[in-house]
């Protein structure tokens, strides 16, 4: 069962998208994600398991993003890492605290100065 629908992902060579946690295809631009609940893992066997879902699904995601962030630098004035810009980063940090209060706005704003850099790294490479 899959508890949360996120679009838009990879899609797949047939026009389904590629679900790394799940077997069965879905629709073009949608990555669907089980998210178990922790209370419900109750061995570590399922537990690691779960956390492999989540970063199969994370990778999709992450690779979907600096991909769309390179697009960005392209549309930019001054793109790359002269181009950042501190007040969106900071609202992009306060929208995802607000969906993950648990990890708070310091921890995720570490957490997005490392994805961003490392999509801005990803583009000066693929650029080179």
């Amino acid at each position: 069962m899959h508890d949360q629908v996120i679009d838009p992902a990879a899609s797949g060579t047939d026009g389904t998208a590629a679900c790394p946690a799940c077997p069965e295809p879905h629709g073009p631009g949608e990555l669907r994600v089980p998210l178990p609940s922790a209370a419900d893992l109750t061995t570590l066997r399922d537990a690691r398991a779960a956390i492999d879902g989540l970063d199969a699904a994370l990778a999709v995601l992450l690779e979907h993003r600096a991909a769309v962030a390179a697009a960005v630098q392209r549309l930019k004035p001054v793109g790359g890492f002269a181009g950042r810009n501190p007040e969106r980063e900071r609202e992009i940090v306060a929208a995802m605290a607000a969906r993950a209060p648990s990890l708070g706005p310091d921890r995720l704003a570490r957490i997005m100065n490392a994805v961003i850099e490392a999509g801005l790294d990803a583009a000066a490479a693929s650029d080179a």
